[in-house]
């Protein structure tokens, strides 16, 4: 671990209870270290990239900033948290069919995507690239990510 321990916190991870070690750490090395949650990447560490996005109660956080305290009481949803056990989440599903090159941003799309047709079942094109262009794509896959957020408001109604 990269910080200083102190007495430990309970978190929410993906409906599951946990006890972490480190609650002063930043949530990102907190989810990929102690929990063995990888699917939350580390990019800048500043907050800008957004490949370390979660969902702390359905709302985007960057886990890079967040101390894992600050998650306690809090549900923190990760990539791994979308599925519901073997059923893929729709956003999974259409990222799947609209593959990007890398896929290093692809967790960070992904939370916001889902968080997004939480909040807007049916985002208009301006929606679905404001809720994208807060991540960031080394590779360019912009046309990609759209196409996969339109499909995976698609896939969403369909699942009812």
């Amino acid at each position: 671990m990269r910080g200083v321990g102190g007495s430990g916190v309970q978190l929410s991870v993906n409906g599951r209870r946990r006890e972490v070690a480190y609650p002063d750490e930043m949530l990102v090395w907190v989810l990929r270290d102690e929990l063995g949650l990888t699917g939350t990447h580390y990019g800048c560490g500043i907050g800008a990239c957004g490949s370390c996005t979660v969902l702390l109660d359905g709302q985007v956080a960057r886990a890079c900033l967040t101390p894992a305290r600050a998650a306690a009481g809090r549900e923190v949803t990760t990539v791994e948290g979308l599925a519901r056990g073997e059923q893929l989440h729709p956003v999974q599903r259409a990222f799947l069919e609209n593959p990007l090159q890398c896929g290093w941003c692809l967790p960070g799309h992904l939370m916001s995507a889902a968080a997004l047709l939480e909040r807007t079942p049916d985002p208009t094109d301006a929606q679905i690239e404001e809720a994208a262009g807060v991540n960031l794509c080394r590779c360019g896959g912009y046309n990609a990510i759209r196409r996969a957020v339109a499909r995976a408001a698609e896939l969403k109604r369909e699942d009812g």
